[in-house]
């Protein structure tokens, strides 16, 4: 095997699952005084797995994605494309993917330096945008979704070959406890759950509705919930929550009138570029997983108004 598709987090190989420490580290920077952000928020990154930066975008900023993001729900050509995710039941829209490369506004958002600039001090230089989508929950139907870490799919589906990714959720909506809101076992980060199960062909179609594989299993879980705990991202719209790649993080369904949405961004460091992918299925598409343009963001000031 080539030295640079070694599988250092192997995953769906083996009939029962396993634990494995993480061989990375969480945060690529030790000089803290520098963040973009106050260094307990950094620590509190590192030793959580995630953290919450609020009122990150103002209420003026927010009004413009949102505005921007209910013309494209009512665009029928985002509504029949291959990128708009539906409801496993309602078949409403879902998510829509590859924001940063299809729309001009959105674009921006990825490079903003407010939330750009956070993701690059954390993973150490320069990144590139390895995933976009905007989500959507409405009220009174938004379905779950299940515990999951990103990485494990990442690392099997996608060949991203290292932990040095993270994902920043730009909330549009005010996430109560009551509304399906993210979910993050602070801690989890540091442990890597080998899942069971061979990975289905085009699986991708099935898992960002429902995700069946790459889900850890039950005692797993329930071991890392009595050890970590569960913590629920409530933050006002504006806000955005930046977890790792390897959090184990999670949704209940929302039947509340509470609708959420959010933008979601995901950053890769240009030296973890994907490779082919650890299993033996061909690589989900580019929409999902950028595979071709690693070139590091044009990080910079932005303003919406």
């Amino acid at each position: 095997m080539s030295t640079q598709h070694i599988d250092l987090y192997p995953s769906r190989h083996e009939p029962q699952p396993a634990w494995q420490e993480r061989l990375d580290p969480v945060v690529y920077r030790s000089d803290l005084e520098q963040a973009p952000v106050p260094a307990e928020q950094i620590r509190h990154f590192e030793q959580h797995g995630y953290m919450i930066v609020e009122n990150l975008f103002s209420a003026e900023d927010v009004a413009v994605f949102r505005a921007e993001l209910d013309r494209m729900r009512q665009d029928e050509a985002v509504i029949q494309s291959e990128k708009t995710i539906r409801e496993p039941q309602s078949n409403a829209v879902r998510s829509v993917f590859e924001i940063h490369h299809d729309n001009p506004l959105f674009a921006r958002v990825a490079r903003d330096e407010r939330v750009a600039g956070i993701a690059r001090f954390i993973l150490g230089g320069e990144v590139y945008i390895h995933q976009s989508r905007m989500n959507f929950k409405p009220g009174f139907t938004g379905k779950e979704f299940y515990w999951h870490s990103d990485f494990e799919t990442w690392h099997i589906e996608d060949g991203m070959p290292r932990m040095r990714a993270l994902s920043a959720s730009i909330l549009l909506t005010d996430n109560f406890a009551h509304n399906g809101p993210l979910m993050l076992m602070p801690g989890s980060h540091r442990h890597y759950v080998r899942c069971v199960g061979e990975t289905p062909e085009n699986h991708y179609q099935q898992s960002l509705r429902k995700q069946e594989y790459g889900v850890p299993d039950d005692n797993s879980l329930t071991e890392l919930a009595e050890r970590f705990g569960i913590d629920t991202a409530i933050a006002p719209a504006g806000s955005v929550v930046f977890f790792d790649c390897n959090t184990m993080h999670g949704s209940n369904g929302n039947i509340t009138p509470s609708a959420r949405s959010n933008l979601f961004y995901v950053y890769n460091h240009v030296d973890n570029a994907l490779q082919a992918p650890f299993c033996d299925r061909p690589p989900r598409p580019a929409f999902v997983a950028e595979r071709k343009d690693f070139s590091p963001l044009a990080i910079q000031p932005e303003q919406y108004r």
